[in-house]
Parts: structure tokens; sequence; C-alpha cells
């Protein structure tokens, strides 16, 4: 269902100088992404990039038995599809919206012509993708040697970070197949976190309550990926 919200709630589209955003703006459709829409499916060809405004898609790495493990989430900082202008045009992950929402997307077309322009948005494009491809490895890295309440807390601190507010809905089942961890050891990381005053679970609603304490007993990780983040992408126009 059509909808009326600002595509500069998107931080790539408002950071596009005016010439570059009134040539984009007609291209720009508005989308309500649904909890658990897949946006593209591994190996498939894909047809249009999506720009979240409120949503949160989780980009993840399926194996042949049907588990998967998260490798990155985008929100309103970044672009769902990058695979299509950097010339593959498909990519062996899969894209779920994780928190439901609204975004715009545009054709592969019009996303390829402007890029191939080699002006503001090609450069902001290929920052953003050096920003994402840091989360990528550093999401490897922290699944491989930090503790999963360590985890808990990175993950959480990412995905607010594109959101509005402090409360995330989401169901521990779908958090432990985002983490590819079991269902039991999400339960005990965050019945710590709730023990200690940072976090408030019921019923498929996580609520940050300390967000600096949240910080304080995360590990490394999400620091490194929110400077890259800021640094690649400053708050201010794409020159």
């Amino acid at each position: 269902m059509p909808h009326t919200m600002d595509p500069k709630k998107n931080h790539l589209l408002a950071a596009l100088p005016e010439a570059e955003w009134q040539r984009c703006r007609g291209f720009l459709e508005p989308v309500d992404l649904p909890l658990g829409q897949v946006l593209y499916e591994s190996g498939r060809p894909m047809s249009h990039v999506f720009f979240p405004c409120d949503a949160i898609v989780s980009l993840l790495f399926v194996m042949e038995n049907g588990a998967s493990a998260e490798i990155a989430v985008v929100g309103n900082e970044g672009i769902v599809g990058i695979s299509l202008f950097m010339g593959g045009g498909s990519t062996p992950s899969r894209a779920v919206v994780q928190s439901a929402g609204l975004g715009y997307r545009m054709r592969a077309g019009a996303l390829t012509e402007e890029f191939n322009r080699s002006g503001p948005l090609m450069h902001l494009l290929l920052r953003y993708t050096q920003a994402l491809i840091t989360q990528m490895a550093q999401t490897a890295a922290c699944n491989r040697h930090h503790s999963l309440d360590q985890q808990l807390c990175r993950w959480l601190l990412l995905s607010l970070d594109r959101l509005q507010g402090d409360e995330l809905v989401m169901t521990q089942e779908l958090i432990a197949n985002m983490l590819g961890v079991r269902r039991e050891g999400v339960t005990e990381a965050a019945l710590k976190l709730q023990k200690l005053g940072l976090i408030r679970y019921a019923r498929g609603h996580i609520s940050v309550l300390d967000r600096a304490g949240l910080e304080q007993r995360s590990c490394e990780c999400y620091g490194v990926v929110k400077k890259e983040y800021d640094r690649l992408l400053p708050d201010r126009t794409a020159a």
C-alpha cells in the first residue's frame, strides 16, 4: 500500500545534492516492508534496490541445510541491493525484513544509469559499500571470538541505530536465527541483560533501558562499525 513518508528519512537519499535528488526522486516508488518479506533471494537477479526509511533489513547467508546467520543489517542509513551497482547483479545472501516499516525502491536500470554518471551518488554508494563491508567483516570476527551476550548487545545497538526510539519488536526465535545460535542461548543472554537493568523483554518487545550500559557491556565490534559509518557517511550533503 502506498504511503507518504518523506524519502529523505533515508540518510543516503537525504545526502544527495539537489541536482541528483531531482533526477532520482521521480524513480522512487514507496513500498511497505512487512516483517519477514524477502526482498531478494540467494542467486536470483535483482530488479530493484530498496531504501528503508523506518524498517530494518537483515542480510543472511543461508546454508544448504536451511540454517542461517546474519552477516549485516541495513536500515535508514543505507541501501539494500549493492550487487546491482557493483556489477554482480545477484548475491549468495538473502535479504529479509527483520523489523517492519516503510521505504522506497528504485528500478535497477534507473539506479545503474545514475551510478554510471560517476557523480556524487556513485561516490556516496561506494562509501556506503565500504562501511557495509566493515560491518560484515566485524560480524564474522565477533561471532567467532565474543560471547553470546556481547553479540546480542552489538546486534541490539546496531538495530537501534537504524530505528527511531528505544524499542524493538523482535522474538527470541528471530534473534536466534539472525545470530545463528540456539533459542535457549538467546533467552539466557536476554535474561542476563534484563537482570542487569539494561533491557526489558516481554512478548516480543525489547525495550532498551540503559543504552550507555549496553554499549559498555558490548564488545569493541559495535564501536568499530559505528566509527566507520560515521567516518564514511557524515551527516551532510554528498560532495
